[in-house]
């Protein structure tokens, strides 16, 4: 049985939604995940799976949201190991502010054109750096008044995405340990 991270993209935000963890923890143990938890109420989740298969996963957690509660959210899966690879890879990590650091995580490589495009941006006081599987946000002036974010970042992308600060990245590594 392989640890597996799930996130949950535009989910209780702004009231928008709205889908109770616990509820969502559920439906989830009743189907093939085991040892279901949340953290926070912005749709982070750690389970157990017998699969290995992120994309299998995603489709059915996808499915039984859509299903349960009738929403079409968008869910990225990834292992442990791989949150471990992108906060070591993290080009920000010196940063002192570290409350302003995030990380949009992409759910598949985005092409080289679409990386070179949004590269070529200038957003005042925000530093990015792309990657095949994130892009990496230091937001100097805070998340909420950043004008590089996940629904720029999807659409110069053209791939889903869902963002996440340092410190939901942090716990989920830790829970999932």
């Amino acid at each position: 049985m392989a640890k597996r991270i799930a996130f949950l993209r535009g989910i209780n935000v702004s009231g928008q939604k709205k889908l109770k963890m616990v509820e969502l923890r559920e439906q989830l143990k009743s189907s093939s995940f085991k040892n279901v938890e949340t953290y926070i109420q912005s749709g982070n989740l750690i389970f157990d799976s017998d699969s290995n298969d992120s994309v299998s996963e995603e489709k059915e957690i996808h499915g039984i949201i859509k299903k349960e509660f009738g929403f079409d959210v968008p869910v990225l899966v990834i292992a442990p190991s791989s949150i471990e690879t992108i906060l070591k890879n993290n080009p920000f990590s010196r940063v002192k502010e570290t409350k302003n650091l995030y990380f949009t995580l992409l759910h598949q490589k985005p092409l080289e054109t679409n990386i070179s495009r949004l590269n070529l941006s200038d957003y005042p006081n925000e530093e990015f750096h792309i990657t095949d599987n994130c892009v990496y946000l230091n937001c100097k002036n805070g998340a909420g008044k950043a004008k590089l974010n996940n629904n720029i970042i999807e659409r110069k992308l053209q791939v889903m995405a869902t963002t996440r600060n340092l410190r939901t990245m942090l716990k989920m590594l830790e829970l999932a340990q």
